[in-house]
């Protein structure tokens, strides 16, 4: 069999965040002292690899660390130690909540955001009005994002997401948006794009069911570690037992 190339390779990938303690504020301000803080690891020393076009799910409870590994394979997030190597190719996160410019128009938006996912002014501008019509946003494309309604928000994200086809995608529990009509167009839509054999996709997903149906391979991060890696039904069953005691 011949061997795939690698699309994304991550290596002994560490990321933790700093957080305030509870403090006085009048205190500090009469001692002039630094607060203190504590360090929280979120991610820890993970390594795995994904060839190009597989899909990859990712379970593991509330708090495991998924999205912030989705999120540090997007260039959100640097690690403190380790790599993550996307071998020359273009990502983009699907995670709803990943902000916009408030003040800007949702046009001004898919503009700025297709500029930071690495596509030229032409290119973003090429594909506008097909983002535009896909989201179904009416004249609200051109009213400031800081006056939509959420799920408004969410119809831009998921259509730049969509239309702007990337390398590797990386979906964070939304597979669908919107409305039941929305909801049913962006279903399929992302089945489309998923199923691209030369398309590589990571998956943050609650739904056993959705991993089952669309993924090559499962991993398991538990606490920030990854916990189990390997055959998709395998590495479910052992989750699900987990999660069951």
């Amino acid at each position: 069999m011949e061997k795939k190339e690698i699309a994304l390779d991550v290596r002994g990938l560490c990321i933790s965040y700093q957080s305030l303690k509870s403090y006085s504020i009048k205190k500090n301000l009469l001692t002039f002292r630094k607060d203190k803080t504590e360090r929280f690891e979120a991610v820890k020393h993970v390594s795995f690899v994904v060839p190009k076009g597989n899909i990859l799910g990712i379970v593991g409870r509330n708090g495991s660390g998924k999205s912030t590994l989705l999120n540090a394979i997007a260039g959100i997030f640097a690690p403190d130690s380790g790599r993550i190597d996307l071998k020359g190719n273009s990502v983009s996160l699907l995670s709803i909540g990943v902000g916009f410019q408030k003040e800007l128009s949702g046009r001004e938006n898919i503009l700025l955001s297709g500029m930071l996912l690495g596509f030229t002014e032409k290119e973003v501008l090429e594909k506008s009005e097909e983002i535009i019509h896909f989201a179904e946003l009416g004249e609200f494309i051109d009213a400031p994002v800081r006056t939509y309604s959420s799920g408004m928000y969410s119809k831009l994200a998921f259509s730049i997401t969509a239309i702007l086809e990337t390398d590797i995608m990386l979906i964070d529990e939304v597979l669908s948006v919107g409305d039941s009509k929305f909801k049913k167009k962006s279903l399929n839509k992302m089945k489309h794009l998923i199923m691209d054999e030369d398309r590589t996709v990571l998956i943050v997903s609650h739904s056993s069911e959705t991993l089952a149906e669309l993924c090559d391979s499962v991993m398991w991060l538990h606490d920030g570690e990854v916990r189990m890696f390997g055959q998709t039904e395998e590495v479910l069953s052992s989750y699900e037992s987990f999660m069951s005691r």
